[in-house]
C-alpha cells in the first residue's frame, strides 16, 4: 500500500529530474546530431574519425535510454507515462529514429519560455520555427545519406538536399530534385506531412491574432456605447427629479430653470432674481 504523499513526491521528483537534466540532454542531443551528420556531410573523413563519431552516437543513445528508464521509474503512473511518451520510446528502440532523439531536447525551450513573459502565440511561433528549421536540416541530411546508395540519384550535394527539403516542407515541389530510394521517399513523406502540419499551426496562429484584435476593438466600442448610454440615463433621471421638485415646490424653481424635455433652456434670470428684460423696443 502506498504511503500518503508518496505519489506527489514521486511526481515532484520526476519534474525536478526533467528540469535539471534538460540542459545536459540538449548538449547530448546536439552532440549526437553533429556526430551523426558529420560523416554524411563530409564523406571524405578517415576511418578513425568515423569510428569516433559512431562511439559518440552510441554513448548519446545510451544516455537517452538511461534517461527514459529513469523517467519511467519516477513516473507516478508508469503505464500512462509510456503511452503518452511513445516518441521517446521509439527513439530508444528503433535505430532509424535515433537522429530524431535531439527533438526531445527542444523541450528545453519550454523551460526557457517560462522565464520570459510572452503571449501564447509568440511561444507557438518560436516552437514552430524551431521545429521547421530542425526538420528541414535533419530531413535534408537524412535524404542525402539515403540517396548516396541509389544507382541513379538526383540529390548529390548538401545544397541539393537542403533545397529539396525546403521545397518539400513548403509543399512547393518543383520536381527538379526527388528521392529515388524507399528510405528517401519515406523521409519525403514525413517532411510533407510535417510541412502541412506546421503550415496549419502558423495559419491558425495568425487567424487567432486577427480574431483577438477584432474582439478587442468590438469590446472597446461596446464599452464606449455602454458608458454613453449610462450618462444619458443619468441625465434623464436628473431632469425628471428636477421636474418633480419644481411641481412640488412651485416657488423654489422658476420655469426657465428646468429645461423642457425636448427643447432648450429658457431665458436665464436677471441679477436680482427677476427675469432679464427683453432687448427689444
Amino acid at each position: 500500500m502506498n504511503q500518503p504523499g508518496s505519489a506527489p513526491s514521486r511526481s515532484r521528483r520526476l519534474r525536478t529530474w526533467e528540469r535539471r537534466t534538460g540542459p545536459a540532454l540538449l548538449g547530448v542531443g546536439l552532440l549526437f546530431l553533429v556526430a551523426w551528420a558529420l560523416p554524411i556531410v563530409l564523406p571524405q573523413l578517415d576511418d578513425g574519425t568515423v569510428a569516433w563519431c559512431e562511439r559518440v552516437q552510441a554513448a548519446a543513445w545510451a544516455t537517452f535510454a538511461a534517461d527514459y528508464l529513469i523517467r519511467v521509474w519516477l513516473a507516478e503512473q508508469r503505464r500512462h507515462f509510456v503511452v503518452t511518451h511513445l516518441p521517446s520510446l521509439l527513439v530508444v528502440l528503433l535505430p532509424l529514429l535515433r537522429p530524431l532523439a535531439v527533438l526531445r531536447s527542444l523541450l528545453l525551450l519550454t523551460v526557457l519560455m517560462r522565464r520570459v513573459t510572452l503571449p501564447l502565440r509568440m511561444r507557438v511561433t518560436v516552437y514552430v520555427s524551431g521545429w521547421a528549421v530542425f526538420l528541414a536540416l535533419v530531413g535534408g541530411i537524412a535524404v542525402l545519406d539515403a540517396e548516396r546508395r541509389s544507382p541513379d540519384p538526383t540529390i548529390l550535394t548538401l545544397s541539393d538536399a537542403l533545397w529539396w527539403s525546403l521545397t518539400t516542407m513548403t509543399t512547393v515541389g518543383y520536381g527538379d530534385l526527388y528521392p529515388t530510394t524507399l528510405e528517401g521517399r519515406l523521409i519525403a513523406a514525413t517532411l510533407m506531412l510535417s510541412g502541412i502540419a506546421l503550415l496549419g499551426v502558423v495559419t491558425a496562429s495568425i487567424a487567432a491574432w486577427f480574431v483577438e484584435r477584432f474582439q478587442q476593438t468590438s469590446a472597446a466600442e461596446t464599452r464606449s456605447q455602454a458608458d454613453l448610454q449610462l450618462v444619458l440615463t443619468e441625465l434623464h433621471e436628473l431632469r425628471a427629479r428636477l421636474e418633480e421638485i419644481s411641481e412640488r415646490h412651485p416657488g423654489l424653481l422658476r420655469p426657465g430653470d428646468v429645461p423642457p424635455s425636448g427643447g432648450s433652456a429658457g431665458t436665464p434670470p436677471g441679477p436680482s432674481g427677476a427675469p432679464a428684460p427683453s432687448s427689444g423696443p
